[in-house]
């Protein structure tokens, strides 16, 4: 018997002063768990990935019976990475100049954890308006907007 959790994520940058934050909605059962976090000296794919990341990782620790996961994210750049991950395998991690790929560390320890667990990654429209149907994309979205908002102002 599979048990299943799902998770929205979203990551937040502030460009000029690479302020960034990541923010994700864990549904289980009938729990909603909200995990977020602020980094320095990022981006904003950092932050996209760090969300994953470190949603697996709670997952994983919290919840070992959940042996299934579907993640919702409207990041083109990690739902890229899970579709180029042998690509990346094969080249050793490495660009046809030579270099590590940018995020090496982050894309690598993405793709041992999803070695560990069952997941779909499902690609969502960003910035979608509000409706009556509860869209937690767009939650995940302000919340790490607003903590980056709050992490540049301090």
């Amino acid at each position: 018997m599979h048990s299943f959790a799902e998770i929205y994520t979203d990551g937040s940058c502030h460009t000029l002063q690479c302020i960034g934050a990541w923010a994700s909605v864990i549904l289980y059962h009938n729990e909603k768990i909200k995990l977020s976090g602020i980094e320095f000296q990022t981006t904003h794919n950092r932050m996209e990935i760090l969300a994953v990341i470190n949603s697996l990782k709670y997952v994983k620790e919290k919840w070992a019976l959940v042996t299934k996961l579907k993640i919702i994210s409207d990041s083109q750049y990690v739902i890229g990475l899970i579709e180029r991950q042998s690509k990346f395998i094969a080249s050793d991690f490495k660009t046809k100049a030579g270099k590590d790929i940018r995020n090496v560390d982050l894309v690598k320890e993405l793709l041992i954890l999803l070695k560990t667990i069952d997941v779909e990654f499902v690609k969502i429209k960003a910035h979608q308006k509000v409706t009556e149907i509860v869209n937690y994309n767009i939650e995940v979205d302000k919340l790490s907007r607003k903590l980056v908002r709050e992490a540049v102002r301090e």
